[in-house]
Order: structure tokens, then C-alpha cells, then sequence
């Protein structure tokens, strides 16, 4: 029996079931355009297979978890970005809430950082051009972080929870609002909203045939205004083949764009590779 989960998620919602904001990919004129309609591809260039690589089903065709890539196959590291707007937050976004980071996105581009995106679906109905656009660059790939970003088990960070009938077709819906929106290629990834998940949600997402994503190193950047702080707790907690979840937002993630061009120089000059999550998980069947 598999015991529930509880992974430690970058913010402490309130009572209120405030989620964190989500990333976009538009910017002020002068930042760099986004690349041509194309096929996904990893770092170095070549396309992703026509099926992404996933994980075998657990015990009892449970759907897998993926925290983290092998530690021994070189020194790689997959940023990941959550994209969470939940269903109910239209009104704070027509109230000129920005649910996006366009200067994120742009420094990710400018470094030539390739990074997995894990986003809404309610976050694509708001941002329809920056989902597409984000789909089609070949450095980003899109994952699945629920449609409504409520919480899959009770008690989570004050998130609404989706019922069991009901966790199917959110994670469906997101799906369909990707492809609404010009997604081509949604990757077959799935992250939990606040990273709350048990045995029960497992197994009930089995037959969509998804990997659950984790993470193995916190940020630490939801709702923190101190950039260096941000970037010292990456870099402390990063090992070959970690994933950080971070979240790409001008609301509730202030700090990130800032610790970025801290972070990506250092792992660099560490020796580190930056990967998308596919890649890791490819690397996981290949030498598990």
C-alpha cells in the first residue's frame, strides 16, 4: 500500500484557496520573438520522439511518480515552472491581475535554458496567444497541472478539492483547453496542484495514462521578494538529475526572473546541463 504523500509545495495557500499566478510568454517590444510553429525538441535541437518518454505504471498500474532523474548520468537539472491559476480567479485577472511573467520567459530564452511548463488549463482559457506561443517554442515543453488547479486530496494549503468522480475529467479538460488554445504537443505529465496527491488519486488518474512530476529541490520563491535568497536555495539543494519547481509569475512569484540570472550562470559554471523534464525521465528508463 502506498502511504500518502505530502511533498512540501513553494507556498502555504490561505484559507481562501488563493493559487499561485502563472507565466506567460508575450513581452514588451524589443524582447526576443518566439520561435516558429514546429515540433518540441530537447537542448540540443533534435525533435522529441513522436511519444514522449514516460514511466511504467506502479504497483497495481498506480499512475508512477517522477521526482528526480538518475544522479549518476551526468550533471543535469530540469527547471520546471507551475502555471497554476485556478478556475474561480477571472475576476482578479479582469481586475488587471497579471497571471503571466513575460521577463521570465525572456531571460529563459536568453540564456538558452530549456524548461518544462506546467500550466492550468484554465490559465491557457485566460492566455490563449502566450499558451500557444509557449507550446510551439522548441526550448519549453507544456505539462498538465489540472485544469481548475484545485487539490487532489483534502487539506491542501487551503486549496477547493476536486471529488474522485471528478479528477478524470480535470485533468482531461486541461488537455482540451491546451489544444483550444494551439498547444501541438502537451507532454503526457502531470503535477498535482500544490503537490498534495494520495493513493486514491493515483489511482483513479491510471487509465489517462499520465507520469505524475514532483520535485526533489523546493525554490522557495512563492511570494518571496528576495531574489538572492531564492537562487541560494536552489543552489544548495541541486544534485545531477534534480527537478526545481518554480513558478513563473509578476504576482506572486516577484523574485524568480532575479534569482534566475543568478542561478543559471552559477550551475553552469558548476558544470550542470539544463534538461527538460522528458529528457530525465527518458534517462530514468534508460538507467533506472
Amino acid at each position: 500500500m502506498i502511504p500518502v504523500r505530502r511533498i512540501v509545495a513553494t507556498c502555504a495557500l490561505g484559507a481562501l484557496g488563493v493559487a499561485l499566478s502563472a507565466c506567460g510568454a508575450s513581452g514588451p517590444p524589443g524582447t526576443p520573438k518566439p520561435a516558429p510553429p514546429g515540433p518540441p525538441a530537447s537542448a540540443s535541437g533534435s525533435a522529441v520522439p513522436s511519444r514522449p518518454p514516460t514511466l511504467a505504471p506502479g504497483p497495481g498500474g498506480l499512475t508512477p511518480v517522477f521526482t528526480h532523474g538518475p544522479r549518476t548520468r551526468g550533471r543535469t537539472v530540469a527547471l520546471t515552472f507551475d502555471a497554476d491559476m485556478t478556475a474561480d480567479e477571472g475576476p482578479r485577472a479582469a481586475g488587471g491581475e497579471h497571471f503571466d511573467n513575460p521577463r521570465l520567459i525572456n531571460t529563459l530564452r536568453a540564456f538558452k535554458v530549456p524548461a518544462t511548463v506546467f500550466m492550468t488549463g484554465r490559465w491557457a482559457d485566460q492566455y490563449p496567444a502566450q499558451a500557444r506561443t509557449l507550446g510551439r517554442d522548441p526550448l519549453f515543453e507544456v505539462a498538465n497541472h489540472s485544469y481548475s488547479h484545485y487539490a487532489f486530496t483534502k487539506d491542501c494549503y487551503g486549496l477547493p478539492t476536486v471529488s474522485r468522480d471528478r479528477m478524470r475529467a480535470d485533468v482531461e479538460r486541461a488537455y482540451a483547453a491546451f489544444t483550444k488554445a494551439g498547444v501541438p504537443h502537451a507532454m503526457p505529465y502531470f503535477r498535482f496542484p500544490g503537490g498534495c496527491y494520495d493513493q486514491q488519486a493515483l489511482r483513479t488518474l491510471s487509465a489517462v495514462g499520465i507520469t505524475a512530476v514532483q520535485w526533489d529541490v523546493v525554490s522557495g520563491d512563492a511570494f518571496a521578494t528576495d531574489s538572492d535568497a531564492v537562487a541560494r536555495q536552489v543552489l544548495e539543494g541541486v544534485k545531477p538529475g534534480s527537478v526545481v519547481v518554480m513558478h513563473c509569475t509578476r504576482s506572486a512569484a516577484p523574485a524568480t526572473e532575479r534569482a534566475l540570472r543568478t542561478i543559471v550562470p552559477e550551475l553552469r559554471k558548476r558544470g550542470f546541463r539544463f534538461v527538460k523534464v522528458s529528457e530525465l525521465i527518458g534517462a530514468a528508463n534508460q538507467h533506472p
